[in-house]
């Protein structure tokens, strides 16, 4: 399937490139497993192997608005939907507890998560809808969501321009990248856990006390 898109790009006018790579960039963070980042990357091999004069510049303006606009849309599902899926218990496997602790949890650090959402892969729309859910300010969610996105995508165009259309090595690189960030996530949040049971047994004892 992968393929079948990046062939279908190479055959495309300049607006038709930018407008694909949009799409993609803006769907990812309605559904997930969009293969956007190596879609984006494969598109700005372009800019320096490809026929079709495609721009540095206006990749990175076309994907980072894509990226900025689907984000903010999952924002506004959160902030529409969030409660209602609560109230009517359309969320059975998380706790009433547990979901305002994550909402506390986000307001205290949610705009740090979105500057750094981009970089975080499979996390990125649920950082946006969580981000809508707790209400956080709508202008500054859009600017910080903005530059993780110019950040990000400067980064994964500069290294399409860099690999060409070496698939294998752009989806190599990618899954590398993609594990490293995902098991130290996991390494964090294990950390976090432990902690907060340590420091509650310590509680416990010091009450019993």
């Amino acid at each position: 399937m992968l393929e079948d898109i990046i062939a279908y790009i190479s055959n495309l006018s300049p607006f038709w490139v930018y407008m694909t790579l949009f799409f993609f960039s803006f769907i990812e963070n309605v559904f997930p497993p969009s293969p956007s980042d190596v879609v984006v990357i494969f598109g700005a091999s372009l800019i320096s192997g490809g026929d079709q004069n495609i721009g540095f510049i206006p990749v990175l303006l076309i994907t980072s608005l894509g990226s900025s606009a689907g984000f903010m849309l999952m924002y506004y599902v959160g902030m529409t939907l969030g409660e209602k899926a609560i109230r009517h218990k359309k969320l059975k496997f998380i706790s009433p507890e547990s979901i305002a602790k994550t909402d506390e949890w986000f307001k205290k650090y949610g705009y740090k998560l979105i500057v750094f959402n981009r970089f975080m892969p499979g996390t990125r729309s649920v950082i946006s809808f969580f981000a809508g859910f707790s209400e956080l300010d709508a202008k500054k969610t859009f600017i910080y969501s903005t530059i993780s996105a110019f950040a990000w995508n400067a980064i994964i165009i500069w290294l399409g321009v860099l690999l060409g259309n070496n698939i294998e090595a752009i989806d190599k690189y990618l899954s590398i990248y993609s594990n490293a960030v995902i098991g130290l996530t996991l390494l964090v949040v294990l950390v976090i856990l432990v902690r907060q049971i340590l420091l509650k047994k310590k509680r416990q004892k010091s009450e019993v006390l």
